[in-house]
């Protein structure tokens, strides 16, 4: 969950890491540090803990000169946050820095047989065990044999055999002390992928740092390790030895990864979802055959229409999306459906019929324990669909088949965007099986025509922003909320709630607005407002009586209702209007004024909106 780039060219490398690092701040950012190289003067490092700021004020006073250099961004996962921890860290007497995304099962082994070998640590990170590994190995390399002249294989033999040692995951960019013009990076589990520049090559976790620099790019797979120079690229995979890469073209804009004049990148994505639910929509509806059409299942529709059980795995906002689509396409498909937390799928053994397919849903698609919740299920010979965002991410490549989402970078940690585009993605899905099945021409027709007005629905959600930022200053210094749904607004309930913990840092709590009683009502006072997502449904005045127990208890509510409804302003302290629409869509118009709610009273109590506390965008980690 931390961010690395590097570089090699004829430019200071600092003028790409720092920008660079800037973009993957999202990744984490308990410290950050580079690290640049010169000939025949060493590897120079530049480490603080906090913001890239700091790191930068600290580079303007000392600057670090060079050609070659790599930088990291952190999310503490073994240590404190503390200069010491921050990366590179270095291997023996300097000879190898190395910059690290990813965790090391087995670090404290090797860390172990390295001190008894006479290595001395100076971090609490199991990223420094690589740097003195590499070192390791790298001094077997014979006083005679010629590096350079063997086209630096020696090098890629000498990192293949520290990686060999190695349990976990990792994205790694490597420097080597004496062979200044080569800059490496290694892959297993962790993103990593290349630019080409005209004489010089560009590393990090993710396209964002690319954008504007080049739009050439390289995917690193598994297994495989690149070794850079200014003027080549060679990639060797662990199993094939040398292998051809392909080029590809970037496709993100530099408007996509800039704020635009928004304050946050939080707000600017709210704002952007009636556009991205169009991208995610585009050339996938087919009013001819009344349904939806997907270039990428790579399965037929007759196995498609084996399929009798579907489950869905992921975490946290994605599992949200999950619920969604559950009710979504057991309503329009009338196919059982099981969604499943990724972190529990993998280390669980469901009894689970032959014909049951696999959806994981995922904004990054490097997300660890959806990755290994694919990869189990596919080892037990289950065909597995990604709903990703992120193209050529390790979970979009090896699912058997999937959709992207198109919603473009989401850089702000609390997802938006994705939430609703997966939610958009699962619906067309939901109409696509349900016209595998049962569902009539008609109504899919009609659910047609209510997906193409959604990103206008969602557009009039959008016209909440005022209002909401009123409600929200009204309630910021309240430290617990309820935040209560059912049917398909249950799923709304939950992700508002998780908007709210995450980047507020209030306590909040999603419900089923009738399971209210069995317990959560004992929290309801004055100061725990209680948020109510209604819409004109056929639990519509079920849920008007939960609203009326907690008033009769004295809790503030706040009720999302469909525009045009009367009934719920006797009761309600505030109310929130948003178009409505078919009920298997609504949730995706009634959670824009959630997320705004979140938004203001973060910024009411003077929260890092973008960068919550604790909390990384990539959760590559375990």
């Amino acid at each position: 969950m931390c961010g690395i780039v590097g570089y090699i060219g004829p430019r200071e490398a600092t003028d790409f890491l720092i920008p660079g690092l800037r973009r993957l701040e999202y990744r984490g950012y308990d410290s950050a540090g580079v690290a640049t190289i010169l000939p025949h003067r060493g590897i120079h490092a530049t480490k603080s803990t906090g913001r890239i700021d700091n790191l930068n004020r600290l580079l303007l006073n000392m600057p670090s000169p060079g050609g070659v250099g790599i930088g990291h961004t952190r999310w503490a996962t073994h240590g404190a946050p503390t200069d010491e921890n921050a990366h590179p860290h270095f291997g023996g007497d300097g000879a190898v820095a190395v910059a690290h995304n990813g965790v090391i099962e087995n670090f404290q082994v090797l860390k172990d047989r390295l001190i008894a070998d006479g290595y001395e640590f100076q971090s609490q990170t199991d990223t420094e065990v690589i740097a003195h590994l590499i070192d390791s190995c790298l001094r077997e390399i014979r006083p005679d044999e010629d590096v350079v002249a063997a086209d630096y294989e020696p090098l890629v033999r000498v990192v293949q055999k520290a990686l060999a040692q190695l349990q976990g995951t990792y994205g790694l960019v490597i420097l080597f002390r004496d062979y200044p013009e080569v800059l490496m990076a290694a892959r297993l589990g962790s993103p990593l992928i290349i630019g080409v520049g005209s004489g010089e090559y560009y590393v990090a976790s993710d396209a964002s740092p690319l954008v504007g620099q080049t739009d050439k790019i390289v995917y690193i797979a598994d297994h495989e390790v690149a070794l850079m120079t200014a003027d080549k690229l060679r990639v060797v995979h662990r199993d094939q030895g040398r292998v051809s890469h392909s080029v590809e073209v970037l496709e993100i804009e530099s408007g996509d990864v800039e704020l635009g004049g928004y304050a946050h990148y939080m707000l600017k994505e709210i704002f952007e979802q009636p556009e991205a639910i169009r991208n995610a929509m585009r050339g996938r509806l087919d009013p001819d055959a009344a349904t939806a059409r997907f270039g990428g299942l790579n399965l037929s529709p007759q196995q498609l229409r084996q399929a009798d059980r579907l489950m869905l795995t992921a975490c946290g906002t994605s599992w949200h999306a999950g619920l969604v689509g559950e009710y979504q396409i057991e309503a329009l498909a009338r196919i059982p459906v099981e969604v499943e937390y990724a972190s529990e799928l993998r280390y669980s053994n469901p009894p689970l019929g032959r014909n049951t397919l696999l959806f994981a849903v995922t904004q990054s698609g490097e997300t660890a324990d959806t990755l290994a919740a694919l990869r189990e299920m596919k080892r037990k010979g289950y065909p597995t669909m990604a709903i990703c965002n992120v193209v050529g991410s390790t979970i979009a490549q090896e699912a058997d088949g999937g959709v992207y989402l198109h919603a473009g970078p989401e850089i702000g940690v609390a997802s938006t965007k994705a939430f609703t585009s997966q939610c958009t993605v699962l619906a067309m899905l939901a109409l696509y099986f349900g016209r595998l099945h049962h569902l009539g021409y008609d109504a899919g027709i009609r659910a047609i025509e209510h997906l193409q007005e959604l990103p206008d629905k969602v557009s009039g959600a959008l016209e909440t922003n005022d209002r909401v930022k009123e409600i929200a200053e009204k309630y910021a210094d309240c430290n617990n909320f309820l935040y209560l749904g059912r049917q398909f607004n249950f799923p709304a309930a939950l992700e508002g709630a998780l908007k709210l913990k995450e980047i507020s840092y209030i306590h909040a709590e999603g419900y089923p607005a009738a399971e209210m009683k069995h317990g959560p009502i004992a929290l309801v006072d004055k100061n725990t407002p209680s948020v109510f997502i209604m819409a004109r449904d056929a639990v519509y005045d079920k849920v008007m009586a939960n609203v009326q127990e907690i008033k009769a208890r004295g809790g503030p509510v706040i009720a999302v209702v469909c525009e045009g409804d009367r009934r719920i302003g006797r009761l309600a302290d505030d109310v929130i209007e948003v178009p409505a629409t078919a009920d298997f869509l609504q949730p995706i118009v009634s959670v824009i004024p959630l997320q705004f709610l979140a938004y203001h009273i973060a910024v009411a109590r003077g929260c890092d909106v973008d960068k919550p506390r604790n909390l990384a965008k990539s959760v590559t980690v375990e």
